[in-house]
């Protein structure tokens, strides 16, 4: 996850545009599983209710966590969702969609390295 995030960054750099790769779902794996962690390491009550994230792969397949009827959900594009959880675009510059108010509260603080609260993206701040 790290490797791949400040590859994003180097690559964002130098303008060039990264093919993305079924191995992605290593990133989204580890997203999915610090949520609880982003909560956490804020001081903040981590939600009682399970979360259903269903990511689009890069090579179309649809890839899966959570109890298929949570009524917390994260939907969208894998790519964007690594994106999110690694904090290196702003999830409103994504096609990420959140239903519920645990799903949407979790997409604004999602982390998926350790240490300290990151900062996160500005609106639009991804070239």
């Amino acid at each position: 996850m790290e490797t791949w995030a400040h590859g994003q960054d180097v690559a964002d750099g130098l303008g060039v545009r990264r093919e993305p790769t079924v191995r992605l779902r290593h990133v989204a794996h580890i997203g999915v599983r610090t949520r609880d962690f982003a909560y956490l390491v804020r001081g903040l009550p981590v939600p009682a209710d399970p979360f259903r994230v269903e990511l689009l792969g890069p090579d179309g397949e649809l890839w899966t966590w959570g109890p298929e009827d949570a009524v917390q959900r994260v939907t969208g594009p894998a790519l964007e969702f690594c994106l999110v959880v690694t904090q290196r675009v702003h999830r409103a510059d994504t096609a990420l969609v959140a239903v519920g108010a645990d799903a949407e509260a979790w997409l604004d603080i999602a982390q998926a390295f350790a240490g300290p609260p990151g900062s996160g993206r500005e609106v639009g701040s991804r070239g």
